[in-house]
């Protein structure tokens, strides 16, 4: 039995929930998000959703909690949004934007110039002394991870200095270097 599942996704004030064609739609303050659904059934109750399997065939129990989990993030982006920080970690390294052009220098001989998806808002934080902060929000939170994904992947974090990249608060595992 899928734990996460069978638990109800709570509707928060200001939301709400279309299921139409195997199709649901849900509607908040940041936006709006639609999924398709197979071999699952989506009710919607009061003041919540709850996702059932009608049998239990292996596509019904696969498709049981990822879609509560889908439906869950759906919700919880359109009321309060979804945000990843990135900090660049290296001597030189550099972010700053225009809108919704993100200008990255890593230590490539060119700069890296991404246009980002207009549902993501970018900002860079770069304070003195500190590592600068690429800080993408949105109410998708699928949208938001493949764009942090996308930028990480340009200069992932190496293990022996931390250069690179990385997600703030990640941890790295370090390595030690050669020892004479």
């Amino acid at each position: 039995m899928s734990r996460i599942g069978n638990n109800p996704v709570a509707i928060p004030q200001g939301v709400t929930i279309d299921v139409k064609d195997n199709v649901i739609t849900v509607k908040g303050k940041l936006g709006e998000l639609s999924q398709k659904f197979t071999g699952v059934e989506i009710t919607v109750g009061d003041g919540e959703v709850s996702v059932a399997r009608p049998s239990d065939s292996k596509e019904a129990r696969t498709n049981h909690g990822l879609y509560r989990s889908l439906v869950h993030n759906m919700v919880e982006g359109v009321s309060k949004g979804w945000t990843k920080q990135l900090e660049l970690v290296g001597v030189g390294y550099r972010a700053s934007n225009q809108g919704q052009k993100l200008d990255l220098a890593l230590g490539f001989s060119h700069n890296i110039i991404i246009e980002v998806a207009p549902e993501v808002i970018v900002e860079t934080i770069s304070e003195k002394g500190k590592n600068p902060i690429v800080k993408l929000t949105s109410h998708d939170k699928q949208l938001v991870g493949q764009v942090a994904a996308k930028i990480r992947g340009y200069r992932k974090p190496e293990p022996y200095k931390g250069k690179g990249v990385k997600f703030v608060g990640e941890v790295l595992r370090r390595k030690a270097g050669k020892s004479a």
